[in-house]
């Protein structure tokens, strides 16, 4: 039965959805606030049976993400989010964005590129538009080629607030300002 713990953050409320299977608990969503959508109303919507919970690695999760998104260097292990709710491509997908290291970016392209999809640049993106778990896996650090934002589930002003607190620059125009991009060769 899957629960839910709700966390305060700079940003809203985080939410994330959790289960326990024998002595393993897996994240198997992470909703973010933004513009016009609350976390919590999110919740409701896709997990209307769901009752609040905690427990101590959910709640170590859900305190790295207040940390994070106040900008401490968090690193969070993929172990505790259940990869198995999505598909073979999306799982590598999330598996290349989650390796990029914080302070760096990289592109859709290049990590199509790099999973050896060339051309790939739209299904990385749509993975990485449904990641169920945003900041565990930081889809942040992926943006396009032109070096604006993209997308992101939290709203752009949350994608710009985490890079910057990650130590990313923007020219005048918004542009993401990096001598080089993860991945590339």
């Amino acid at each position: 039965m899957n629960r839910k713990t709700i966390s305060s953050t700079p940003h809203g409320p985080t939410v994330i959805i959790w289960d326990t299977a024998g002595r393993e608990t897996k994240i198997t969503r992470v909703l973010l606030s933004k513009p016009l959508a609350p976390a919590i109303g999110q919740a409701s919507e896709l997990y209307p049976a769901v009752r609040e919970f905690s427990c101590v690695e959910i709640d170590a999760v859900a305190s790295g993400i207040c940390r994070l998104l106040d900008g401490e260097p968090i690193d969070f292990s993929l172990d505790i989010a259940d990869l198995d709710l999505c598909g073979e491509f999306q799982r590598r997908v999330l598996r290349a964005e989650h390796a990029i290291p914080r302070g760096r970016v990289s592109t859709y392209m290049l990590i199509a590129a790099h999973l050896g999809v060339p051309g790939g640049a739209r299904a990385v993106g749509n993975a990485l538009a449904k990641n169920p778990f945003p900041l565990i896996v930081p889809c942040h650090r992926a943006i396009r080629s032109d070096r604006t934002l993209g997308g992101y589930q939290g709203g752009l002003e949350m994608k710009r607030d985490l890079l910057a607190k990650e130590g990313i620059t923007f020219d005048n125009s918004g542009r993401v300002q990096c001598p080089r991009f993860h991945y590339e060769e």
